[in-house]
């Protein structure tokens, strides 16, 4: 290890940030208590600082200054300071920036538009399931790689702050580079560009932060990583309907959802949960796809539909948005994701790239037309 990058710490980061004094307060903001969430790893120094939620617009320049003073400190690499404010009870409620589907632009007088966000990605495309454990992650990495395939440049993001996966997914154990400490260049692998909270700290670190936190992180992935000009980028989702989700469909046009689910109908149940979520910030539903459908014993040969099989797409036809294919359980998916090597780069030309790639094919189709302007599939919730 680079022994400059080891002599950083968590004293010197926090007497760095003692020097940066509150306007409004006349103190420091490590003594008025906003310093939350200081994260170091290899020379990568990440925290908020949480501020009320009417004094957030005012105070970018304050978390500027954080950051070049930690950044100053030998053996820092970047510096990622977020300014989250948790809204009081009373305070006035903000327009949502940057139109999209169903989205308009701010009122004239009302609250000043924030800067857009990705404005380099020609869409966006979040994977979400309602429920965890239904190998969401898994089939956001290989739809990226089947979207990359099929010859449009591609990016992913780890939109999961607390469970982050995509480092272990995608083989990647580097930390992401900044040249001026102030914006970090996304890690690559396979031919697609990645980003995830989990590059900036140590996989079994306990993510205690709370919702202003998570919404933060996500703007900053976003906003001070060097995507550049994409085709597509593909969003892995936290399970649930929180605040990740409300963050992404208020701060970025999507282009549309992509929902997976088991066939069970305890999932299904939770699909629909999820529908109407995205229903309600008005974000077009591309279609679900339904995976673990099928078990073929490598033995025998035998098919077994351990959780069932045809829920998804029957639950599809039920709500009236597209079914975009079914991804069998199957060993070779789930060890070349635990290994890294993800089933679509590592066997091309198999039937399961093939899988992939019908559903990417699919995919892009759906969010074209909903950038053309044709309404996207009206979910019919009973």
């Amino acid at each position: 290890m680079d022994e400059r990058r080891a002599q950083v710490t968590e004293d010197q980061v926090r007497a760095a940030l003692a020097e940066v004094v509150d306007p409004d307060h006349g103190k420091d903001i490590v003594s008025l208590g906003l310093v939350q969430g200081l994260v170091l790893r290899d020379g990568n120094v990440g925290f908020t600082i949480e501020v009320e939620a009417e004094r957030g617009p005012a105070l970018e320049g304050l978390r500027k200054e954080a950051e070049e003073r930690v950044m100053t400190l030998p053996g820092v690499v970047s510096v990622t300071a977020v300014l989250t404010a948790e809204r009081s009870a009373d305070a006035p409620k903000t327009q949502a920036p940057g139109p999209g589907p169903g989205r308009p632009g701010p009122e004239p007088g009302g609250a000043p538009e924030r800067p857009a966000l990705l404005p380099g990605v020609k869409h966006i495309i979040a994977v979400a399931s309602a429920k965890g454990g239904v190998g969401k992650s898994t089939v956001a990495v290989n739809l990226a790689l089947a979207l990359a395939a099929e010859g449009h440049q591609t990016g992913i993001l780890d939109a999961d702050i607390y469970g982050p996966s995509l480092p272990r997914m995608l083989g990647i154990s580097d930390r992401p580079q900044s040249a001026d400490g102030k914006v970090m260049q996304p890690l690559t692998n396979y031919g697609i560009k990645a980003m995830s909270i989990g590059f900036l700290v140590d996989e079994n670190t306990a993510m205690i932060w709370r919702g202003p936190m998570v919404m933060g992180a996500l703007e900053q992935m976003m906003r001070d990583v060097i995507w550049g000009n994409l085709d597509v980028l593909v969003v892995d989702m936290p399970p649930g309907t929180g605040d990740a989700q409300l963050t992404m469909a208020q701060r970025v046009p999507l282009a549309g959802a992509v929902i997976v689910s088991t066939p069970q109908d305890i999932a299904l149940l939770d699909v629909r949960r999820g529908l109407a979520m995205f229903e309600k910030v008005n974000v077009p539903v591309l279609g679900i796809i339904e995976n673990m459908s099928t078990f073929v014993c490598p033995h025998c040969g035998e098919e077994s539909h351990i959780f069932g099989h045809g829920g998804a797409k029957e639950c599809a036809k039920d709500l009236g948005v597209p079914f975009l294919g079914e991804i069998p359980l199957d060993m070779v998916i789930r060890e070349t994701s635990d290994a890294g090597t993800p089933v679509v780069a590592l066997h091309p030309g198999s039937d399961h790239e093939e899988r992939f790639r019908a559903i990417a094919r699919a995919v892009w189709d759906g969010a074209e037309a909903t950038k053309a302007g044709r309404a996207g599939p009206k979910i019919v919730m009973d």
